[in-house]
């Protein structure tokens, strides 16, 4: 394993890309917004479970070679951009379909719970080949090449997924803080939902352009 003082710093580096805010926290703020508090924190343990599975390729080598198949890594990207924006139209439209039934006097469609939230979050992060270049090109920098390689990638990307969960944990609850605050106010929630599944299909776009790593 790397010494306290490497060890150290990759905290700090780890932790400080944690709390910046990248396509994960978007998400998973754009899901509490959508269906809440429970949905959002669902999210974030099924996108961690999804960053584990990066997490564990890695170490075998597998990201390795889907990042250097430029079809393996553009089949992936495409795969995953699809299923986040049909994530966002589906929202946009359940946001209109509800408040066309509220005044209407009918039934409000169900959120899709904690359940279907944690499991579409591992899908969308397991699906992010953008979250194996990111684990590839940094664990190495702290990797200990004098001992296992693949435990200490493992550890460390293991570390780096609590801190990310953490501070996606965090994001949900401030959101919940928002969407509760807009309860009152019906028009305002039909927004923020509307809002929320147009960030999901931004978010597929932005992922259906990224790029191979060179």
């Amino acid at each position: 394993m790397p010494d306290v003082s490497q060890l150290a710093l990759y905290l700090a580096a780890a932790f400080l890309l944690a709390i910046t805010p990248g396509p994960g926290i978007f998400y998973v703020a754009a899901r509490t917004l959508a269906g809440g508090r429970a949905e959002g924190v669902a999210s974030s343990l099924g996108t961690g479970l999804g960053g584990m599975v990066h997490v564990l390729a890695g170490s075998l080598g597998v990201s390795a070679l889907v990042l250097a198949s430029a079809e393996l890594f553009t089949a992936l990207k495409l795969v995953g951009a699809a299923y986040l924006v049909w994530l966002g139209v589906r929202t946009f439209q359940a946001a209109r379909r509800d408040a066309a039934n509220v005044l209407a006097g009918g039934a409000v469609e169900p959120p899709i719970g904690p359940r279907r939230a944690f499991r579409e979050g591992v899908v969308v992060e397991a699906l992010n080949p953008k979250t194996a270049a990111f684990f590839l090109a940094f664990i190495p920098q702290f990797v200990d090449m004098a001992g296992s390689v693949a435990l200490q990638f493992v550890v460390l990307g293991f570390i780096s997924v609590v801190l990310n969960t953490l501070a996606d944990v965090v994001v949900a609850f401030a959101a919940s803080g928002i969407r509760d605050g807009a309860a009152a106010r019906p028009d305002l929630v039909k927004r923020l939902r509307e809002a929320s599944g147009g960030a999901m299909i931004a978010l597929g776009i932005g992922l259906a352009l990224a790029k191979r790593p060179a």
